[in-house]
Formats: structure tokens, sequence, C-alpha cells
């Protein structure tokens, strides 16, 4: 977390605005163009390179210029950035290997996991910025509801869901002579709703009460006030691909760019090297960025989906079939190209806590202007 130094921003006004005020609004353009244009039942494809390829996929990526494109911090925690892809790929391997529905689960969870939490990390740095010591319970139960709830209502919906999060049946549907899952979740779910509604109501209470004593918190209340209403417009209000892909991503994706490129570059300036346009750092920034996602979705495209052919080519021919046996070279692959995605969920967890990185302190004391 940042410590507090006069600011109740964590970059600027403009750019805090911008990053999450910004990427909520976008996202509900793209809902209300999508309610317009008909586009409800199918994500087309423009929709999918702009959210899909070009914030998520690259967001991802983006990890790698605070970690494996930085020499003196990749060697500053060798093992750690050596071990967790490897890991990552040993463990997809073998998820892979036991069936794909196992492989695509745990990868599902993982990212939800990931999902909450840089929703609730976002929370504890504006927290750390002010230094605020009281109402810690009500700012985790605010965020945690705001994006558990419509979660645990789409598994309670998950026989007329219309959409997924990485593929059907990702999520547990099973029931079991034990446990009826689907009313299992239905019941959690109408006994979550008022405590959603009662929490939310709890917070926007207790905000206005610290603005009335002079110690509001706008970035803070921004990233609740966003995260509930993407997350329930996205999930709860509509069941629909397109408008869940266009509210959640959005707003994860398009604040860590900012994010890790406001630190790549304060880190920079920190060490005294030469000093490049903002402008000019960030083209390099996205560019690098958009060319990896595009490489990886590539592979995905050509190697396991086989589609979006206009955009990736052609289907390779991984499997053949040969005097031991038959070889499907996507046992392997899958798992790979898992690697990034893993890595980036499981680093953020180091990266963004200040008792492990003690650069992080300069995201409160270097202006990016």
């Amino acid at each position: 977390m940042c410590t507090a130094t006069g600011s109740r921003w964590l970059f600027s006004p403009a750019v805090d605005l911008g990053a999450f005020l910004g990427s909520a609004l976008l996202s509900m353009v793209l809902l209300a163009v999508g309610v317009q244009a008909g586009l409800l039942h199918e994500t087309p494809d423009w929709a999918w390179v702009t959210a899909v390829l070009l914030i998520d996929v690259a967001h991802v990526w983006s990890t790698a210029f605070v970690v494996y494109f930085d020499a003196r911090e990749f060697h500053r925690r060798f093992w750690l950035y050596i071990l967790v892809p490897i890991l990552a790929f040993v463990i997809g391997l073998a998820l892979h290997l036991a069936g794909e529905v196992a492989f695509w689960r745990v990868l599902a969870y993982l990212a939800v996991f990931h999902f909450v939490r840089q929703q609730y990390g976002w929370v504890a740095l504006y927290r750390g910025r002010l230094g605020e010591r009281t109402g810690l319970w009500l700012d985790q139960a605010a965020i945690y509801l705001a994006t558990c709830y419509p979660l645990l209502h789409w598994h309670a919906h998950l026989a007329t869901s219309a959409f997924k999060w990485f593929r059907t049946g990702d999520f547990v549907t099973d029931s079991s002579y034990i446990l009826d899952l689907p009313r299992f979740f239905t019941i959690l779910e109408r006994l979550t709703a008022p405590v959603y509604w009662a929490v939310l109501g709890l917070y926007v209470l207790r905000s206005a009460w610290m603005y009335r004593q002079g110690r509001g918190n706008p970035g803070k209340d921004l990233v609740v006030f966003t995260t509930a209403l993407c997350w329930y417009v996205g999930i709860v209000a509509f069941n629909s691909d397109y408008a869940f892909t266009v509210t959640n991503v959005v707003i994860h994706g398009v604040p860590y760019f900012v994010l890790v490129f406001w630190y790549w570059r304060a880190r920079r300036l920190h060490r005294g090297k030469r000093r490049v346009s903002t402008w000019r750092m960030a083209v390099v920034f996205l560019a690098t960025l958009w060319l990896l996602a595009y490489v990886e979705e590539l592979l995905w495209h050509r190697g396991k989906w086989h589609e979006r052919t206009w955009l990736f080519g052609g289907a390779w021919n991984l499997s053949w079939q040969t005097d031991l046996g038959r070889i499907d070279l996507t046992i392997v692959l899958v798992p790979l190209l898992a690697v990034p995605q893993v890595t980036h969920y499981l680093l953020d967890g180091f990266i963004w806590r200040r008792q492990s990185n003690p650069d992080l302190a300069l995201l409160a004391g270097r202006p990016l202007h």
C-alpha cells in the first residue's frame, strides 16, 4: 500500500477518474450500443478484439514490464519469477492430462479469485493512500459483496446462463448425493441478497458522513461504486455474453494498464534513466502488449480453438496417428499457453505488496507528468 502524501488520489485526479470512472463509462456505452444494435445474444468480432484481445489478454502481459523486462527486479527475486511459470506449466499439464474439465474449472476459479481480489486491492491502496484506520470491515464487506453476490447469482442460474467465463461447464454445476448444488446456490443467493443491498447502503451512508467530516476518500468510493455497478449490470441484470464481456473486462484491464505504466515509468525515473516522452513510452508499452497478445491468441486459435480465421489464419493440425498411437500436441500446448495468465494471477499477490516490494512507495512520490 501507499503511504499518505497529502493527495487523495493514487495517480492524479484526472488519471484516477479516467482509469476508474472512464473505464466504467466506456463499459456502459458499449453495453448501450449492444442493446440498441441487438448484440446481446452474441459478442461480435469487433467487441471481442477490443475487450478480450486488446484489453484482457494484453493486460496479462503487462506484468512482464515490471518483472521480466526489468533486469534488476528479475534478479532481485530470481527464483520466484522463474519457479512461478514453471510450476504453472507443470500443474496445468497435470490438470489437463486429468481432463479438460478439471483444467478449465481450476483456471476459471483462479481467474475469478484474481478479478475479485484486484478490486479489493484498489480499495486497500486507496485506504493506505489516506492512512485510513477505521471502517475496514465495511470496506471489505462492500467490495467483496459487490463482486461475490453477482457471482453467487450466476452460480444459482447456471442452467439458464447465456454466458460463461472461459468455456461452457467451467463453473461447478454437478450435484452429488450429498448436496444439490443448484438448489444450494439458489438458497444462498436469496439469503445474501438483502445483506448485499444493506451493506452497500450502509457504505453509502458512511461515505456521506466521512465527507461531512472532511475525510472522504473519493478514489475508494469510485472503485466500490463502479465495481458494484458493472458487476451487477453485467452479470445480474443481463443474461448476455456481450454484456458480461464489456462490463467485466474493461474495468478490470484498463486501470491495471494505468497502474503498471505509472509504476514502470516512475521506477525508470527513480533509477536515473534517460527521460522519454510519456506519449512515446505509452506507444511502446501498448504496442508491445498488443503484439504479445496477438501472438498468444494466434497460437490459441490456430492450435486449439480454430476460430476467427479472418484474423489469425487457418487451423493447425497438431494431432496425428503413428505406429505408437495417436499424438496430440494440444495436450501440451493448452497448459503452455495458459502460463502467462496463471503467472500474472500469482505474481500479482507479490508485486503490489509494500512488504515485499519497497519500490511500491514510488506510486505515491513520483508524478507522471
